[in-house]
């Protein structure tokens, strides 16, 4: 089993930053891909990175240029750095990990099977 643990959320006003955290452990070395998701109330479950475990990166285009995800395997975490954050930023966001089942694609929310709790990231005008 693989277990996830976000941390880093927080409050921020517009234009601020905040650093996100996801440790994992457990059979970690099944994961062959990682990812960061986000929901604010009332809306769907979104994509914004990606990683493979060889480092290479996805972003949706509403955050390229402004976050940045990237790990450090041998502590076994995961990390998304955010920068020039605006108040559509506001959401729960979610570290995801996929170590079996179909793949979907980068930002579906199906392709992963390991879901940590979720940290809250609120931005203000």
């Amino acid at each position: 089993q693989v277990q996830l643990v976000e941390s880093g959320g927080g409050s921020v006003q517009a234009g601020g930053s905040l650093r996100l955290s996801c440790a994992r452990s457990g059979y970690t070395q099944s994961i062959y891909y990682m990812a960061w998701f986000r929901q604010a109330p009332g809306k769907e479950r979104e994509g914004v990175a990606g990683i493979t475990r060889e480092g290479r990166t996805s972003y949706v285009d509403s955050v390229k240029g402004r976050f940045t995800i990237s790990q450090d395997n041998a502590k076994n975490t995961l990390y998304m750095q955010m920068n020039s954050l605006k108040p559509e930023d506001t959401a729960m966001y979610y570290c995801a990990g996929a170590s079996s089942g179909s793949w979907f694609g980068v930002h579906q929310p199906a392709s992963y099977n390991r879901w940590g709790q979720g940290t809250q990231v609120t931005v203000s005008s």
